[in-house]
């Protein structure tokens, strides 16, 4: 048996009823001010426009599905556990943000291979003053909205957490006390003499590594890939993802959207949380 969760800052009663409707729903719960419950629902085919037409974020449950289940959270940190691409941010330093950026989208729809994607943009970055990278973070690193409800929520429910990145250790190392993260895992920026020396240090984080080390952790904790919930944008997230029992698209490119358990594409991190009885 399956609920049909809808979240959203504005749900018009009308399209309340109609979604209850066409999913041949035996009740409707609200949940919050902005999510209701949609009980013993089916699919169909009208569901998913009517949701994109009002903004409304929307997945079937399973209604036995508890947070409670779960052992480890595995998380993306840029433009999912944070609003920003580090790296699009530090080549606004040297004035070359959007052929960074540029770059970056590419990669994260899958068009660049992502090594050469990245070895191409952190080049950019040789000769910056490593201080750049406290400076980022100090002044444009923003948590997604939302995001310490979910944190708080998976470790209230005893969760471990991983970060896995394709940023860099200087950002990640910094979340990691603040947020109470339980591991952490990024590239390193090669510096010399107090500068970036526009190379990538030891394993590029792609999405191989980003999947090895989920499985690293997976095996240290003992635990299955049923008890695991992952989140990420992009389509190095993808293979990490493929070995979580849940799977979120958070403000997706489509190519990620398509192969996730469900997807947030409106509201922020916090409407997780109600993917859970």
């Amino acid at each position: 048996m399956n609920h049909l969760v809808i979240q959203g800052d504005e749900i018009e009663t009308g399209d309340l009823k109609a979604l209850a409707k066409l999913a041949a729903a035996s009740g409707i719960e609200r949940m919050s001010a902005t999510a209701f419950r949609l009980r013993d629902a089916r699919p169909a085919a009208d569901i998913a426009a009517i949701c994109e037409r009002a903004r409304l974020d929307f997945a079937f449950v399973p209604a036995a599905r508890r947070l409670a289940d779960f052992r480890l959270l595995v998380m993306d940190m840029d433009s999912t556990l944070i609003t920003i691409e580090t790296i699009d941010e530090l080549a606004d330093l040297v004035g070359l943000k959007p052929q960074v950026a540029a770059i970056t989208e590419q990669a994260m729809r899958g068009e660049i291979e992502y090594n050469e994607s990245l070895k191409r943009r952190v080049a950019v970055l040789k000769g910056l003053d490593e201080s750049a990278l406290k400076r980022v973070y100090d002044e444009r690193v923003k948590l997604s909205p939302g995001a310490e409800t979910l944190l708080a929520a998976a470790q209230q429910h005893g969760i471990k957490t991983l970060l896995v990145s394709g940023g860099f250790t200087h950002v990640t190392r910094l979340l990691k006390p603040r947020l109470g993260l339980d591991y952490t895992y990024s590239n390193t920026l090669g510096v010399s003499a107090g500068k970036l020396t526009g190379d990538v240090v030891g394993r590029i984080v792609n999405a191989d590594a980003k999947r090895d080390e989920l499985l690293r952790v997976r095996d240290l904790l003992g635990i299955a890939r049923e008890q695991i919930i992952g989140m990420g944008d992009g389509a190095n997230d993808l293979k990490f993802m493929a070995e979580c029992g849940v799977s979120i698209a958070y403000h997706a490119k489509p190519i990620v959207r398509g192969q996730t358990t469900h997807a947030v594409n409106y509201g922020g991190l916090d409407r997780v949380v109600n993917f859970f009885n």
